[in-house]
């Protein structure tokens, strides 16, 4: 019993300090990495977004790895909002979320998000995939075993300014 109240407390200690990891991250305005930290709804984001391949993981934290959850094939194409530029296209396919030919405006906390719909609401109950780079044109983020039916937008979001700075509707 002893030993695992001890494993609980360094597994606690050890999400504290990736959180806290993240968040520190997210406040340096370099639009750089995020090695570890947690999305909004629950689930985990790892992996950088330098367009020099893969964007890591994200999980959507449910224990259903459906096989054709991740599986769907999707586009669409960026537009800004909010008085910001964002431009580029987005494809779904086998797992994976790609950009290409995509641009932002700079913001010092850029994320990118799927969502039901495209506003500050949809985007805090949709799914953080991770940082998104204002300036690599060629990004990919895995969706592996997410239900794609649940979100018809991938939204570009500055957490810092909770601010959308565009989106692209999933068709």
């Amino acid at each position: 019993m002893r030993i695992t109240r001890t494993l609980q407390r360094a597994a606690l200690g050890a999400g504290a300090l990736a959180l806290a990891a993240g968040l520190a991250a997210c406040g340096s305005g370099s639009g750089g990495s995020m090695d570890d930290g947690a999305a909004k709804d629950g689930s985990s984001a790892m992996g950088t977004s330098d367009g020099g391949g893969d964007a890591g993981m994200a999980s959507d934290g449910g224990g259903d790895m459906g096989g054709d959850m991740a599986m769907s094939m999707a586009h669409g194409s960026f537009a800004g909002a909010n008085g910001k530029s964002v431009a580029g296209k987005v494809s779904i396919e086998d797992g994976k979320l790609m950009l290409s030919g995509f641009s932002s405006d700079e913001g010092p906390d850029l994320h990118l998000y799927l969502a039901k719909g495209d506003d500050e609401a949809a985007v805090g109950s949709g799914m953080e995939l991770g940082d998104v780079a204002y300036d690599s044109a060629e990004q990919t983020f895995s969706v592996e075993g997410v239900d794609l039916s649940q979100y018809d937008h991938v939204v570009v979001h500055c957490d810092k300014a909770k601010a959308v700075f565009g989106s692209a509707a999933l068709s």
